[in-house]
């Protein structure tokens, strides 16, 4: 059992890396609205290797490929600038990713037997933009090496550069070159110009705009906490089992956490809810972008005495896109809104396309990834992944990354574990 863990974590060295090339001073990357819809969250990723994997590298090792690296993703090296009457942008000024080198006094064995979700705050940097926005990074990177020899890579992403699946196709990309791997032949230009947006036809029910000070960041009313589970191949079969029609482990996924935390809220049952779904076609490689299907779904009964088929029908059926909406509404004001979109209503979030399985270091795959996102309203998300191949036959089919409010959590365990057996 891991003891003291608050003053387990301390920092050692914190350097930057630039692209190898010279980006220029007059390269600017535009932000699109949904871009900048997206600029209150911050994804936060870990990946734990053994010391097989980690033996004999250090952080200079690692920081080699990464000015590489960077020649692709040369944006994400950059800063946001907000001048006077002009939308947000990212000015491409070679500034850096921020490097962080951490040691731990514990164990990675000691580390990952203790099951709870806040010690993996303590080894990814807590990235929020703030009044030194010109001096703010967008990607943090946090090597924390353990005293057994194992080690964890903490990636902290500004959601303004894109979602999470190009987030992990930014840091996959870092371990192909890493490994010796070609990178991706074009460099990725930074994207100079934007359309315009259209005229709004109607207000979006997925996003809403908040006020914010000079912080990039949700407050809460509420402590937000956050738990994962894992679900089973067996537990998803019998799930399945439950419910008549063909519906996708996502959806039925979704519907089982709906029910669930619909029968903890009583009477404040959330019968509207958004759905976000990767955009795989609109998608190119190296580039950021946020690309989400944005939409929502809402009941007209009571939820925790539905059946689970008729809640993942609402969801299945949940597919028109609210994405231009929500652009419209940030276009408005020229991209510079306070917008809410995860927690404004209760929301659920597939990433099964996202690899967060795909970092590898010397051939090897991570033993455990966490992932966390700041910024969710108290609405409260479920965000819907998958482990790699071999993890998934031998723990399971799906892990649930869950954010609520913190008095909301005990109960959301203690109802899946006494009807559904999920843990």
């Amino acid at each position: 059992m891991v003891s003291d863990d608050a003053n387990a974590i301390y920092v050692v060295r914190t350097s930057s890396v630039v692209p190898a090339a010279v980006t220029g001073e007059t390269a600017v990357h535009e932000l699109t609205n949904l871009d900048l819809s997206m600029k209150l969250h911050y994804l936060h990723v870990v990946y734990y290797f053994d010391k097989e994997a980690a033996e004999e590298l250090d952080v200079p090792i690692f920081m080699k490929p990464m000015f590489t690296w960077l020649d692709t993703y040369c944006s994400a090296a950059g800063r946001v600038r907000t001048l006077e009457g002009r939308r947000p942008f990212i000015k491409c000024n070679d500034a850096g990713v921020r490097i962080l080198e951490a040691k731990c006094s514990k164990s990675l064995e000691e580390w990952l037997e203790v099951k709870d979700h806040s010690l993996h705050k303590q080894v990814v940097y807590n990235q929020v933009i703030d009044s030194n926005i010109r001096f703010s990074p967008l990607v943090f990177l946090q090597f924390t090496f353990f005293k057994c020899g194992g080690l964890s890579i903490g990636l902290s992403w500004a959601h303004l550069l894109g979602d999470a699946v190009t987030a992990s196709l930014f840091i996959n990309m870092w371990g192909q070159i890493l490994a010796g791997k070609p990178r991706i032949q074009s460099q990725y230009l930074p994207r100079t110009q934007i359309g315009k947006a259209d005229k709004p036809t109607k207000k979006p029910l997925s996003a809403k705009q908040i006020p914010v000070k000079d912080r990039w960041i949700v407050d809460n009313e509420s402590k937000m906490e956050t738990l994962s589970f894992n679900i089973t191949d067996t537990q998803l079969t019998q799930l399945q089992s439950k419910i008549s029609g063909q519906f996708s482990t996502f959806e039925t996924i979704s519907a089982l956490f709906w029910k669930c935390l619909a029968q903890i809220r009583g009477e404040r049952q959330p019968k509207l809810i958004t759905i976000c779904r990767n955009d795989a076609l609109a998608k190119g490689p190296g580039m950021l972008s946020n690309k989400q299907i944005i939409s929502t779904a809402e009941a007209d009964f009571d939820i925790p005495g539905a059946q689970l088929s008729e809640l993942a029908k609402l969801i299945a059926e949940g597919i028109e896109d609210e994405s231009k909406e929500i652009e419209a509404m940030m276009e408005t004001e020229n991209g510079l809104a306070d917008v809410l979109l995860y927690g404004a209503n209760l929301t659920f979030v597939d990433l099964v396309d996202a690899d967060f399985h795909g970092l590898e270091i010397k051939g090897k795959k991570p033993v455990y990834v966490s992932f966390d996102l700041a910024g969710v309203g108290d609405e409260g998300a479920v965000f819907v992944h998958s482990l790699h191949k071999k993890l998934e036959q031998e723990t399971g089919a799906r892990v649930v990354t869950v954010i609520l409010p913190e008095n909301r959590v005990l109960q959301l365990r203690n109802e899946l574990k006494g009807e559904w057996n999920i843990n």
